[in-house]
């Protein structure tokens, strides 16, 4: 009995070690495994409380949308008028859904301050629209290229080289020689009415692509130019038109509306066209000269054979810089000459107060030139008023921020789209005097903070900080010369006596709805101003 006592107590002994053994290897694995949740538990709910603090705080708010489709159906025929008067109803800052994509509209001064200045960085990329892309080399262009060392590297080097005093004035002949051309146009139609809208275009496009490569609208050519009008008017349509493939992702491979295809066809005969032009420039060497001028291409194609990174182009970005040029140079800056000829023919006043400036300035005998245009201040503030009114981008290219933000105390989601709505914030009665009123004495009054040089956010028509439009200065001397010499050498009739309307319209550029229909006459004595 004594014996089988004794086995079981050795049994019963080996049990116990076997069982402590194991407790003891399962603890320490047990604690192991604990403090490693308990790691990831920290990690996990700290982020969980970031993101609960985020979303505590409020969402812009809005208009009731619909189901998926969100605020879609709302937004034609007028988006701007759209989001004006939903801002009007829900605030400065409001949220619309397109399906998946979350829409923000700023119409405050202050919060674009707070976005465009303090978040600079953040806000500073674009989500690229698959019009954009098909237009762009997939963004390698400056207006669609997202906030990067390429971005900064491509802008430094159009602002140095091509933008600055020296790269604008060697090729002021080309600009010059287009200016002219265009009044000798207008001097054979005396006393008949032209499509001045029309005219003021192909002038544009004239002085764009001769400052480009040289190149003139004069005679056969012209046609050209008309076709190229046609072709940048509907790819401007396209990019402002909503598109399902970017508002619903996954039905991009469907092309529901056509509008890549579109895009695809009119960019691959505008690109076949620059192409053409940079092979035929390549082939013959430097470009033509006119007094030491130099096209805007010999610059560009210097910058791509310098072999050094971080100062060169390549031969693809050259070719998205360039049509950036032909529509930034043409489309934005023939609107502005568009109203600011319209707004004066509706205020006889304010157009002989510029009348007298050009005789006193300019006088009977001689041609506008470029270095009047700093001796010209009244007609500097009519060319501001009119951007203030007119902003040729009126909601200017949608930002993205790269992160969830909070603005103002509402949250800003990630990869949402930013519209900063100039035409409402340059209209409104808070910070403007009697703002529907054509007066550009207002921009003779404090002229330093009457600027749009991005740093006044009031007034910013072309944008501001890291995504101000880098083509200000060719803007200012274009616009100033043609409005300069249109008014110089011609007085202008209405040929039924009407008012020219300010009806407009939005094809993601800012134009008038109706073209500008006018009768020229000669008003000065000396007809060689003319030839």
């Amino acid at each position: 009995m004594s014996n089988f006592y004794d086995k079981v107590a050795v049994l019963a002994g080996d049990s116990w070690l076997r069982l402590h053994d194991g407790l003891a290897a399962f603890t320490i694995t047990e604690v192991a495994a604990t403090l490693t949740l308990a790691t990831l538990l920290i990690i996990y709910f700290s982020r969980l409380v970031k993101k609960h603090i985020i979303k505590t705080k409020l969402s812009p708010p809005g208009p009731v949308g619909l189901p998926i489709l969100g605020h879609l159906l709302f937004i034609k025929p007028d988006f701007l008028q759209y989001v004006t008067k939903q801002s009007q109803i829900h605030g400065r800052i409001i949220k619309l859904h397109l399906g998946r994509k979350v829409y923000i509209i700023i119409s405050s001064p202050s919060i674009a301050k707070q976005i465009l200045k303090d978040h600079d960085a953040t806000y500073a990329n674009r989500d690229i629209p698959m019009a954009a892309i098909k237009g762009t080399f997939g963004g390698l262009d400056i207006v669609w290229r997202s906030n990067g060392p390429e971005l900064q590297k491509l802008r430094k080097l159009v602002v140095r080289e091509i933008m600055s005093n020296n790269g604008l004035d060697a090729c002021y002949e080309f600009r010059r020689r287009e200016i002219r051309q265009m009044v000798k146009n207008i001097h054979g139609k005396i006393g008949s009415p032209i499509n001045l809208s029309e005219q003021i275009f192909l002038t544009m496009l004239s002085v764009t692509m001769s400052m480009l490569w040289g190149g003139s609208l004069n005679g056969e050519v012209a046609k050209l130019g008309l076709e190229i009008k046609d072709r940048l008017e509907e790819f401007m349509k396209l990019m402002g038109e909503p598109n399902l493939s970017d508002i619903f992702p996954m039905l991009r491979p469907f092309n529901l509306q056509g509008i890549e295809s579109e895009a695809k066809k009119h960019v691959s005969w505008f690109y076949g066209f620059l192409e053409s032009v940079i092979k035929q420039r390549m082939k013959l060497g430097e470009g033509p000269k006119m007094a030491d001028s130099k096209d805007f291409l010999q610059q560009l194609l210097e910058l791509n054979q310098r072999g050094d990174a971080k100062t060169s182009l390549s031969m693809m970005e050259i070719k998205a810089v360039l049509l950036d040029m032909v529509i930034g140079g043409t489309d934005t800056t023939f609107a502005t000459i568009e109203w600011a000829m319209t707004e004066l023919l509706r205020h006889p006043n304010k157009l002989r107060k510029v009348i007298e400036e050009l005789d006193a300035i300019i006088g009977d005998q001689n041609v506008v030139e470029e270095s009047n245009i700093s001796r010209l201040p009244y007609l500097t503030a009519v060319v501001k008023e009119t951007l203030r009114i007119h902003p040729p981008a009126p909601l200017l290219v949608p930002h993205m921020p790269n992160e969830t933000t909070v603005i103002a105390g509402y949250t800003i989601p990630k990869n949402s789209w930013i519209f900063f709505n100039v035409w409402a914030i340059q209209r409104d009665a808070e910070f403007w005097e009697d703002p529907l009123r054509f007066e550009p004495e207002r921009f003779l009054k404090d002229t330093e903070k009457r600027n749009y040089t991005g740093n006044s956010f009031h007034f910013f028509p072309f944008g501001s900080r890291r995504r101000i439009c880098v083509g200000i200065p060719l803007v200012e001397k274009i616009t100033m010369q043609i409005l300069a010499t249109l008014l110089h050498c011609f007085d202008w009739e209405l040929p039924d006596g009407r008012q020219p309307n300010v009806k407009e319209k939005l094809q993601f550029v800012l134009t008038k709805a109706e073209p500008l229909v006018v009768v020229p006459v000669a008003r000065l004595s000396n007809s060689i101003q003319y030839q």
